[in-house]
């Protein structure tokens, strides 16, 4: 996978993290493809420790095993003459998911929800294929998932994945920053890490999605959170948010990893509410009164659009999404 450094040329920074930054750039016939291609750089930042490298080199390793369209892509790596290690993959030119969905909102553009369904879809069929694969990714959430030309979704951010072969288990036993509003039960109270766990970010990474872009349970502090979810409480159906994607929602939060549904049953169940709402036709005269907002179907035969108006972000929810939710382990007990 070796790429010769001197073809590849380096830009701004267009991602950043504690330890690595992501830059984009543009490499000289990489990957067979012909021509100058533009590409995402990953690499550490200046002052890594050991560990840090390992765990890129990991990174790296368990990219090279995955191919499916809704995963990003490894083209290739490269090392400078100071030995840093360059990831070069696929460059997804409307950014993180998160930023994409805040945009929408804060254009005040009419949403399709359609739209933000068959997103779900996409991350549902790329998690598929990653359980597939055995891996548990650990940190599945808007912010790691990348918006492609087409609206094609990447789930990316392998920097917390394993490649996990026993029980399709990983328990995390180093401190570092955790995604706490993301994370399952089983997860907050023994760092444990599994599919199903995965399955309780991906009911998340929905409700993000469909309330384009929101911050998980609003108004709840992540230090009083776990007892609320101990407790039985979960977050309430979104507004503009058909039942039956809900429904998914709560399956996917269900306290008992072994009764949540598996991505495969997911993916099947979320074709069958896009496959519903497709064949739902309304002459040219019907009008739908959802939520103030008039839905107009389409008479080209093509899918229903229902076209909804979603509130617009206030400026101060719109500050560092990470430093909303995300707490140091040693912020976190339970």
């Amino acid at each position: 996978m070796e790429f010769p450094r001197d073809q590849l040329k380096l830009e701004e920074v267009i991602g950043e993290g504690e330890f690595g930054k992501v830059m984009k750039g543009t490499a000289k016939n990489i990957a067979n493809i012909p021509g100058t291609t533009t590409v995402a750089v990953k690499m550490l930042k200046d002052g890594s420790c050991p560990s840090e490298k390992r765990d890129l080199i990991s990174e790296l390793n368990l990219l090279k095993e995955i191919s499916h369209p809704n995963v990003i892509r490894l083209l290739g790596a490269s090392t400078d003459d100071n030995g840093q290690l360059y990831i070069i993959m696929e460059y997804a030119e409307h950014g993180s998911l998160i930023t994409y969905l805040r945009k929408l909102k804060v254009s005040n553009s009419d949403v399709n929800l359609l739209e933000l369904i068959a997103f779900t879809l996409q991350v549902a069929k790329g998690m598929n294929y990653l359980a597939s694969m055995k891996v548990v990714h650990r940190d599945l959430a808007a912010r790691n998932v990348l918006v492609a030309s087409g609206k094609v979704l990447k789930i990316s951010d392998f920097g917390l994945s394993r490649d996990v072969y026993e029980g399709d288990t990983y328990l995390k036993t180093s401190k570092s920053r955790v995604p706490v509003k993301w994370m399952a039960l089983e997860s907050l109270e023994n760092q444990l890490y599994t599919t199903k766990s995965d399955v309780w970010s991906f009911g998340i990474l929905m409700w993000e999605i469909i309330t384009v872009g929101g911050c998980p349970y609003p108004g709840i502090p992540t230090e009083r959170l776990f007892q609320l979810l101990k407790e039985g409480y979960r977050m309430a159906k979104p507004d503009n948010c058909p039942l039956e994607v809900y429904e998914i929602m709560k399956v996917c939060w269900l306290e008992k990893p072994s009764e949540r549904l598996h991505f495969k049953e997911l993916v099947y169940k979320i074709e069958l509410i896009l496959e519903d709402l497709s064949h739902q036709h309304a002459s040219e005269e019907e009008n739908v009164v959802f939520h103030g907002k008039r839905l107009r179907s389409r008479d080209d035969g093509s899918m229903l659009h229902q076209l909804t108006s979603f509130p617009k972000l206030s400026t101060q929810n719109m500050g560092p999404y990470e430093n909303q939710c995300l707490l140091s382990a040693n912020e976190f007990s339970v």
